[in-house]
């Protein structure tokens, strides 16, 4: 009888890790994103997603660049889907802690950043 309950047991926890093999990352730990309105953002930062909508021109060079998302904060994409855009900061003397990061083609998906990429809220329009 024991050993008929080892078996079951094993069974079940193989069957449990064939399916997390076969579940992509982003389903296994789906990320809860805070929502912010377009409209709550600080002005700056509409201006941003202002630029971003139009194609630029960007006041930073680094404006556009890929973003690696190498922390995996955001939701895994392949290289080159999200990119990463600065919002600028009053008295900054540099570039400041915060940005736009947009994915997709048309940069439909974006996400706030007020903290240089330790959280992130997705933008709604």
């Amino acid at each position: 009888m024991r050993n008929h309950w080892i078996v079951r047991t094993l069974t079940v926890l193989a069957l449990l890790v064939a399916a997390v093999a076969c579940t992509p990352a982003a389903a296994l730990a789906p990320k809860e994103f805070a929502a912010v309105r377009l409209a709550d953002l600080p002005a700056e930062a509409r201006e941003t997603m202002a630029l971003i909508r139009r194609g630029g021109p960007f006041p930073y060079s680094k404006d556009g660049v890929v973003f690696g998302n190498y922390e995996k904060a955001l939701p895994a994409q392949s290289r080159g889907f999200y990119h990463e855009y600065t919002v600028p900061t009053p008295r900054a003397r540099n570039r400041g802690a915060k940005r736009i990061v947009c994915g997709g083609k048309s940069r439909e998906l974006c996400y706030y950043s007020d903290d240089h990429y330790r959280s992130f809220k997705v933008v709604q329009e």
